[in-house]
């Protein structure tokens, strides 16, 4: 499954559970590689893109969309 519009903190549950039982991650790093939080224990892991989208079953929640700039503030 493809999730080509995955985001920033976006909580996300994969297929298979962590050793600590949790199957929920936040995502915490995106690019070429993903970084995800487990939600359980706190255990950061980074994966190639490929094998994160192979291994997320669903999306559970959205993180933050787009973060305001200051030149954003100004603009109006």
């Amino acid at each position: 499954m493809k999730y080509a519009d995955l985001g920033m903190f976006d909580r996300v549950r994969l297929r298979k559970p962590h050793p600590c039982g949790s199957t929920d991650w936040r995502v915490v790093r995106l690019g070429a590689d993903i970084g995800l939080k487990c939600e359980g224990c706190g255990r950061r892991v980074l994966l190639p893109r490929s094998e994160a989208e192979r291994r997320i079953k669903q999306i559970l929640s959205r993180g933050i969309e787009e973060i305001p700039t200051a030149s954003d503030a100004h603009n109006g």
